[in-house]
């Protein structure tokens, strides 16, 4: 998600070792972001639409187009944006949200195994302040708390499909080559 860059980082280089096509989440251009930031309750519902209906949209061109590859890596999985909608919305907005995200739900395709890379709050922390970026800045390590829980308490009963819960704290899959590809291994592990 944008609040760390691991997965993105991680994606990539998993993309680039598997020849596989890379479909990376498009955060910066929904325009109520940084008004979400500044003001949560006010545009939380617009935010998490246009999130909901954007990944939906980037979901369905992978089906529009051919694909060469024999894999697809993706920093996000569709089903994730309900974490930030149960954060973040009063109960009318979930209603409507769950109608529309339970509309789209059944037009996308469940992938084959998910890789959720878990992470302490401290270096979430971190990560978010070395990136220095500006529309960042209202975020707070309570919310960033509160969004690693919603993190943890959604893969830990997802049933989709296969899941495999990496903890990240001591790895650094970026720039350590031994990680990285103690982390491709354990992924064909699963098999």
């Amino acid at each position: 998600g944008p609040t760390d860059m691991l997965g993105r980082l991680t994606g990539q280089k998993l993309a680039e070792r598997l020849n596989a096509r890379l479909v990376l989440e498009n955060f910066v251009d929904n325009p109520f972001l940084e008004k979400f930031y500044h003001s949560p309750e006010e545009y939380a519902f617009r935010t998490q639409l246009f999130f909901l209906l954007e990944r939906y949209n980037q979901m369905q061109e992978l089906h529009q187009k051919e694909l060469f590859q024999n894999y697809i890596v993706s920093d996000y999985i569709f089903e994730k944006d309900k974490i930030f909608a149960y954060m973040n919305l009063n109960d009318d907005e979930l209603r409507i949200y769950d109608q529309v995200a339970g509309a789209l739900d059944r037009h996308v395709v469940t992938p084959d195994l998910v890789v959720y890379l878990q992470s302490s709050v401290e270096r979430l922390m971190k990560n978010i302040r070395s990136r220095n970026r500006a529309i960042e800045k209202e975020l707070t390590e309570e919310y960033i708390d509160n969004l690693n829980e919603g993190y943890n308490y959604f893969f830990s009963r997802y049933k989709s499909t296969k899941v495999l819960i990496v903890n990240c704290e001591e790895a650094d899959f970026v720039n350590d080559a031994g990680d990285f590809e103690n982390l491709v291994n354990e992924i064909f592990s699963q098999d």
